[in-house]
């Protein structure tokens, strides 16, 4: 009976793999120690459903290691967790930096006079500095904003947006919003945006993101003539790594279980 207890505790605290041969990536390894791809990227929204397990969420993440990762729909609690799985599972080392636009008790847990913060977290594998997070003046139907870092990706010093805009039907806020952020983004010479922008590419909305940076995928345009992947179960793309005097060399789409927005990641010219 002793041993049937805690082969249980063992199954509920991992979580369930994804059957063999589905589309989805399937937890590593325990011992699976690796390093961080150096000059890979990525973007993940965590939410819906939100109550998935931590240790399936590292999994994921852990797949393909990127050197830096952007969340959304993220709780400092579930963050946290992540971190460490990624390194007490599979020796991956991150510091983090939030970007919590809102408390909540009800997404997010604690207790009435000290919830949770819940909105963006980045993790990178080399330190971050000059962290801002701004939360935009409107943010529609919840509390939405951007956070921004200097890190090292590829060997070379580059400033990391990460963002969710308001969501679907809000596009005169989204306008506004992205204005707000293509400013601080032009003030940089080489960026990253990575987010949750809640548009498709054609939307009006994107047009002063477009203007000064692509999408990692050199196919996918703000035209009829673009052909992009899309990132959400609801076949959509939503989701973007937006390059701003930084070359792509690869990419990838990954559906996951755990969420309705698949992970997106970019690999880049370290040049």
């Amino acid at each position: 009976m002793l041993a049937g207890t805690v082969i249980v505790a063992c199954m509920v605290l991992v979580g369930p793999s994804a059957p063999s041969g589905a589309p989805f990536a399937r937890a590593l390894p325990a011992d699976a120690v690796r390093d961080v791809v150096p000059n890979r990227v990525m973007t993940w929204n965590l939410c819906n459903p939100c109550e998935e397990g931590n240790v399936d969420r590292a999994a994921e993440i852990a797949r393909y290691a990127p050197q830096v990762v952007g969340l959304q729909e993220a709780c400092v609690r579930d963050v946290e967790r992540i971190r460490d799985y990624l390194e007490s599972i599979y020796g991956l080392v991150y510091h983090v930096e939030y970007g919590a636009v809102l408390r909540s008790w009800g997404r997010c847990g604690g207790v009435p006079w000290s919830p949770g913060g819940f909105g963006q977290a980045v993790l990178s594998a080399a330190p971050m500095t000059d962290a801002v997070n701004v939360e935009y003046p409107d943010g529609g139907s919840e509390d939405r904003g951007y956070m921004a870092v200097t890190t090292t990706v590829g060997g070379r010093s580059v400033r990391v947006f990460n963002t969710h805009l308001a969501q679907r039907r809000q596009e005169a806020i989204r306008a506004d919003q992205v204005a707000v952020l293509a400013a601080a983004v032009a003030r940089h010479d080489r960026a990253i945006v990575l987010g949750d922008f809640n548009a498709v590419p054609d939307a009006p909305e994107l047009t002063p993101m477009w203007a000064l940076a692509a999408d990692a995928d050199p196919q996918c345009r703000p035209s009829s003539t673009g052909t992009c992947k899309p990132t959400t179960d609801w076949q959509s793309k939503f989701d973007y790594v937006f390059l701003r005097s930084i070359v792509p060399v690869g990419h990838g789409v990954h559906p996951s279980r755990y969420s309705d927005h698949h992970l997106l990641h970019a690999d880049l010219d370290p040049t």
